[in-house]
């Protein structure tokens, strides 16, 4: 029997570059450490992002690839894309309008009912499975 972890979804914040990788790695590094882990970025917030950060999300996309997980990207601003082309990476990523779709696209029966962005993840969890309901 294949246990199925939740979809978690990770709000990224304003800014990504040198300064707050390491917070970032942090926080998620719990969660690709299990095997099949399945997070989307909410990039919602994120108005700039530097080689560093592009560098980070190639990072945790390859970390949940090699625990034969996904990390889908979600909500991008426009000079967030433009990074992404510039860099000639946008086409790694799945790339969702909303974290609501993304979520979807990991094709979990149950999710069709729950609201778009309905978990949010921040900070690094004492238990990985811990989520909490968006308000």
């Amino acid at each position: 029997m294949v246990v199925r972890r939740p979809v978690v979804v990770m709000e990224l914040p304003e800014q990504i570059g040198t300064s707050q990788v390491p917070e970032i790695l942090e926080d998620v590094s719990t969660l690709l450490e299990f095997q099949r882990p399945r997070i989307v970025f909410d990039c919602s917030q994120v108005k700039s992002i530097d080689s560093d950060g592009v560098e980070m999300l190639l990072y945790c996309l390859d970390e949940a690839m090699k625990r034969d997980g996904d990390l889908k990207l979600a909500a991008i601003s426009p000079q967030a894309k433009m990074i992404l082309e510039i860099m000639r990476v946008e086409g790694i990523f799945e790339i969702f309008e909303t974290a609501g779709e993304a979520v979807r696209s990991f094709n979990v029966p149950t999710l069709a009912a729950i609201p778009e962005d309905a978990f949010l993840y921040s900070g690094a969890p004492e238990d990985p499975e811990t989520l909490r309901r968006a308000s």
